[in-house]
């Protein structure tokens, strides 16, 4: 269907060649658009839904003021923002204190262009699609690194360096769960990696989730989980900005829209990372059960993305802060020998007679 839009649009181009030059140019754009603009619209609404979700869990009302049951909250507090003072400290680098929020940011929206949302609704079908969003998000940490050392303050420059050992620590972890199912699967197009959990005993019965590498790699799954949450900063990993400690870790001194696009970076990676846990463990679009595969697999990649991050608030409405000590030691410690470990019986198990992945 997309490959038809375009073609359809290329055709009705009867203009000089400069202009059939360009169609390909603004088509990636308004493939962009389409991808972004709900994206952004997801992250503005994120924090209502999280803000509701704790509401129901500590039993009290959430937001519910502004608009019809609080609908029109994300759009006053973007409001709010956009109309508050810019203020930059006297002694901040310019130049490197305004390009802090964007490295922070940028990572965590250009990694889409790699996301699959159905077999071929993807921006960028390569064949080493999960090495680019490697690739790209790895580049987020220099955001929070530039904006601490930038602020020309001893806090924000402490947190920079907390948030970015904490950040490298869980990316290794992050890593080798993505290298098992990518050892699983035989392929790093994230496409081929869902339709690679179609397959299997549970899909032969039409119970299809039973095939899902949730299942066969369950301690993978619950790794990359919480190294994710740990990767965003979320709680009770968020000891970079533990308002007892640190005041607000390397974003302290940033107000206004720079401090909400630190906000809303974080917010994306949450989606980003929920995304990438669904189509890497959660059959992505595929329908749980047979009988359930009229629905479209967009719809059903949505459902599974919104759950996946629901755990995330549910996790922050569960457990208290760690200490930095025990975050680090999780990771190094624990999450790398156990996805080592993994990784090789993984390894050993596909070239055994009862080899599951065939």
């Amino acid at each position: 269907m997309i490959d038809a839009m375009y073609n359809g649009g290329l055709g009705l181009i009867n203009a000089p060649w400069w202009t059939a030059a360009a169609w390909p140019v603004l088509w990636a754009l308004i493939k962009i658009v389409a991808v972004l603009a709900p994206l952004m619209g997801a992250v503005a609404y994120l924090t209502l839904w999280e803000r509701k979700l704790l509401g129901w869990m500590q039993v009290r009302h959430g937001p519910n003021r502004v608009g019809p049951f609080g609908l029109l909250q994300p759009i006053a507090d973007a409001l709010k923002l956009l109309t508050k003072e810019l203020i930059r400290p006297s002694a901040a680098a310019n130049g490197l204190f305004r390009l802090g929020p964007v490295m922070a940011i940028m990572p965590a929206l250009a990694a889409w262009v790699a996301i699959p949302f159905g077999p071929e609704a993807v921006l960028a079908n390569v064949n080493a699609g999960l090495l680019v969003i490697l690739a790209i998000t790895s580049i987020e940490v220099y955001g929070v690194i530039i904006a601490g050392w930038a602020s020309n303050s001893k806090y924000a420059f402490l947190g920079a360096l907390r948030a970015s050992a904490q950040m490298v620590s869980y990316e290794i972890a992050i890593g080798f769960c993505f290298l098992v199912v990518v050892m699983t699967a035989g392929s790093l197009n994230l496409a081929d990696i869902v339709s690679s959990q179609s397959r299997g005993m549970g899909a032969g019965m039409g119970l299809d989730f039973l095939s899902w590498n949730w299942l066969p790699l369950l301690p993978i799954f619950v790794v990359y989980l919480i190294s994710g949450v740990a990767e965003t900063n979320r709680h009770p990993f968020d000891v970079v900005e533990g308002e007892a400690e640190i005041v607000a870790g390397h974003m302290v001194e940033y107000s206004g829209m720079g401090f909400a696009i630190f906000f809303l970076a974080e917010y994306a990676s949450m989606w980003l990372v929920s995304i990438l846990g669904v189509l890497m463990f959660l059959g992505g679009w595929l329908s749980p059960v047979a009988f359930l595969d009229f629905i479209p697999g967009w719809i059903w990649l949505g459902i599974k993305t919104v759950f996946v991050v629901s755990i995330f608030i549910w996790i922050r409405a569960t457990f208290p802060r760690f200490r930095y000590d025990q975050i680090m030691r999780l990771g190094w410690k624990i999450f790398i020998p156990v996805t080592l470990v993994w990784l090789l019986l993984v390894g050993a198990l596909m070239k055994s007679p009862w080899n599951i992945w065939q």
